[in-house]
């Protein structure tokens, strides 16, 4: 399926098709990022139709992002992921066949900086870097003199050591990522249409259509869940248990009376709350201390959280952060794993040809381009072909065994 140099399909009310080859369940970074390398692929000459309950993408978590990358992750296969992620943002025009049309995406460079506040999370972070060296990642350890050094606005008297890597780590532009993809996708022949997946038509052991709120009857021959926060409930409706659940995050604007005179890395303090330079602003954010699964359609701030949690952490960390002034806040929804809060992806083990892209926990913007790639190799090719995602696959799930990774914010 190639379209290069065609007009992008009109996203449409009604499917323009009673029969597609692959259909996709949201059509946020996700789903969306699926048809993309999907389409993009010689080997794969079919249909696709993508259904999106919301184009304007309002409460999706694509449209809550923070837009961070890292490789600060604790396993192998993480890294991998993210380290594609960062390689396919740098050369976005390339990985798009070279198409003028193409933006480059700015990237920040400013990386991650992880704060030992005790020995036990000093060891931890000196493991972990030894994991990320070994596998292609520029972390390195940095002793309280030398952060000092570099930058002399924190507060540094409770600090043990940093972790902080200044290559392929800081944020991106995810929305031209995604609106590029999504209008690629559409002039390689990918249908958009406007509606809501209501049900899953399974016979045979094999997902055989999918049903829309109009009434409408989908037939497929592999149906994609990508459907972010709600993926529990596509999966509930082939009979499939899936442990993703939304939960709340929240994210604060701020402006400082006193601003910091260079950028601030992506610092994340012993308690958990984290802040970032975002062009002359800041943005901070942090999990609440109960995190309880919430309603998909709950977008309510709690209205304590600022004074209470995330302002003294900062002022502490930060005492030029003492008179600052909230411009905006919203609160989105990591689609959480409760499992293992890693991704689950490909296959189901019994239905084979449902597959997931499920269950990100807060993970799946920088994840998007290594998961696409990966979920559209399987349905081309029955097959990963460049990296193994195996391990994250759905037979985990079934079997209650975890995969093990140590950095999740």
């Amino acid at each position: 399926m190639t379209g290069h140099g065609q007009a992008p399909q009109p996203i449409t009310d009604r499917p323009a098709a009673s029969r597609y080859d692959v259909v996709i369940v949201g059509g946020a970074v996700i789903g969306t990022s699926v048809a993309w390398f999907l389409s993009s692929d010689p080997n794969f000459d079919g249909t696709v139709l993508v259904v999106e309950k919301d184009m304007s993408y309002e409460h999706s978590s694509t449209g809550h992002t923070n837009s961070c990358m890292r490789q600060q992750f604790t396993n192998p296969l993480n890294i991998k992921i993210s380290q594609f992620a960062a390689e396919h943002v740098r050369n976005f025009r390339e990985h798009l066949g070279g198409d003028p049309e193409v933006p480059d995406l700015h990237v920040n460079h400013y990386g991650y900086m992880y704060l030992a506040g005790d020995e036990i999370f000093a060891e931890t972070l000196r493991t972990n870097q030894e994991v990320q060296a070994s596998n292609g990642a520029a972390t390195r350890i940095w002793s309280v003199e030398e952060i000092a050094e570099a930058y002399p606005f924190y507060n540094l008297d409770d600090i043990v050591c940093g972790s902080h890597n200044l290559v392929d780590e800081g944020y991106f532009d995810s929305g031209t990522m995604f609106d590029t993809w999504r209008r690629k996708a559409r002039q390689n022949g990918v249908e958009y249409t406007r509606g809501e997946v209501v049900g899953i038509d399974v016979d045979g052991g094999r997902a055989k259509a999918v049903r829309l709120e109009t009434g409408e009857r989908i037939e497929c021959d592999t149906v994609v869940n990508a459907a972010g926060p709600r993926a529990s409930m596509v999966a509930e409706m082939a009979g499939i248990h899936l442990p993703v659940e939304p939960r709340k995050r929240y994210t604060f604007i701020f402006d400082a009376a006193e601003p910091l005179d260079r950028d601030l890395p992506l610092t994340i303090d012993p308690n958990g709350v984290h802040v970032r330079s975002e062009g002359s602003a800041y943005m901070a954010g942090c999990t609440p201390d109960h995190d309880p699964a919430v309603e998909p359609d709950d977008f309510v701030m709690d209205p304590d959280i600022w004074e209470d949690k995330v302002w003294p952490a900062l002022v502490h960390r930060i005492p030029a952060f003492e008179r600052i002034k909230v411009q905006t806040k919203w609160a989105g929804h990591y689609a959480h794993n409760r499992l293992d809060q890693n991704v689950i992806v490909g296959p189901h083990t019994e239905i084979e040809n449902v597959v997931f892209a499920n269950g990100f926990s807060g993970h799946g913007m920088q994840q998007s381009p290594a998961i696409g790639r990966g979920v559209a190799e399987w349905i081309a090719h029955g097959q990963y072909r460049t990296l193994d995602l195996t391990p994250l696959g759905y037979a985990r799930i079934e079997a209650n065994d975890p995969f093990p990774e140590g950095a999740v914010i």
